[in-house]
């Protein structure tokens, strides 16, 4: 590699053609009353909101954050769809949001801000009631929905959807709870159409694993988040799929590959520790490549001794500490390694693969932690 190469010394890859994909399945397989919502808050679960949302445009016919200041950042890169914003949003992060912004509201307190917004702006702002059917975060009981729709009566506030969230249906291969839940929604559903007295246009519940696993909560509206960039939500959400459809797997395509560069090399004698905490010690003459990338770049400290990176087509241990922005792999085995060689972090080189799941095990954590980590400094480029 030549060192006037204009790359940092790491960079992520966004590969457009395997979001493409995945969206395209997803699109596929919901109901074809529904509509596909794109998921990218945090940063686009680490790939990068700002290379995923163009994108993700040419399928997705909405996108879901959690903040507003994420819904001003999509509205910045171009795509004039309906954005939700599915956390809680103060009234200091009311400005600059239009009509097509749309907000999950769980409390009173939340619609007396949008009508004050409304007020100051002149923009009415769509809402969709958040249900709580057992997750125990946001929304609020059946029971208060009357309440909740009076108060948005009162401040002309309109409310266009009605929403829910599973709270355990990635982690298990048994889905009764997911299956209570979806009757408590049904439940809410009655009442709202008692209030309004027809149901608002936008009903959602679904997440990755629900729009893989279950037709009956496509509603109107489908959100995607985790498989759309290629992994699946779990192992268990993964077998119950195998399970219902006799093996026959859904072909997610990883988005995110993770480079960067051999930084030097260290010699290491037999019987020499290695890094903070003197945690490795070498049993023979070793030589280690110093690589540039740490901690608070989103490689977790505890693959200290655990994790593995690729280069030249080949796996190298990574041996002690994890430091804030230094790794060190173990490459005595790998013949003709130079200062400059391209290492693969997350994905793909030659016949080898480091897939994020095999680093979240390792860290202890799932998928999603370890994406959304990514850190937001790192390039990253559409390939």
């Amino acid at each position: 590699m030549e060192f006037d190469d204009p790359r940092a010394g790491q960079w992520i890859e966004i590969d457009g053609n395997s979001l493409i994909h995945n969206l395209e399945l997803f699109r596929k397989t919901i109901g074809k009353d529904a509509s596909l919502l794109a998921v990218v808050k945090a940063n686009a679960y680490g790939h990068g909101l700002s290379k995923i949302v163009p994108k993700a445009a040419e399928v997705a016919e909405w996108f879901g954050v959690h903040t507003a200041e994420e819904a001003r950042q999509i509205r910045r890169l171009g795509p004039n769809v309906p954005i939700l914003i599915m956390g809680f949003v103060p009234p200091s992060e009311l400005y600059d949001l239009d009509c097509n912004h749309h907000l999950v509201v769980s409390s009173s307190q939340s619609l007396e801000w949008i009508a004050s917004y409304r007020q100051r702006t002149g923009v009415k702002l769509p809402i969709h009631i958040k249900v709580d059917t057992g997750a125990k975060r946001q929304g609020v009981p059946v029971d208060a929905l009357p309440k909740l729709f009076d108060s948005a009566s009162q401040q002309s506030i309109d409310v266009v959807g009605v929403a829910s969230h599973f709270a355990n249906i990635e982690d298990t291969i048994e889905h009764e709870f997911a299956r209570v839940q979806l009757q408590r929604f049904r439940e809410a559903l009655e009442v709202v159409q008692r209030e309004l007295k027809e149901l608002p246009p936008y009903i959602h519940a679904s997440c990755s694993a629900a729009a893989l696993l279950f037709r009956e909560t496509d509603f109107t509206l489908a959100r995607v988040g985790i498989s759309m960039y290629g992994h699946w939500p779990s192992r268990e959400t993964r077998l119950s799929w195998s399970m219902e459809h006799q093996g026959d797997g859904v072909n997610l395509h990883p988005v995110l590959t993770w480079k960067t560069l051999v930084g030097q090399f260290q010699l290491v004698d037999r019987g020499e520790s290695v890094g903070y905490g003197r945690t490795w010690t070498a049993r023979r003459p070793s030589q280690l490549a110093v690589i540039p990338v740490g901690y608070a770049d989103g490689y977790s400290r505890s693959l200290g001794n655990r994790g593995r990176v690729l280069i030249r087509g080949r796996s190298a241990s990574v041996v002690g500490r994890v430091c804030m922005n230094i790794l060190m792999a173990d490459v005595t085995d790998i013949p003709d390694v130079s200062v400059g060689d391209e290492v693969v972090l997350i994905g793909r080189q030659g016949e080898e693969e480091v897939q994020v799941e095999e680093l979240a095990s390792l860290s202890e954590t799932i998928n999603y932690e370890f994406l959304a980590r990514l850190s937001p400094a790192i390039t990253r480029s559409m390939v």
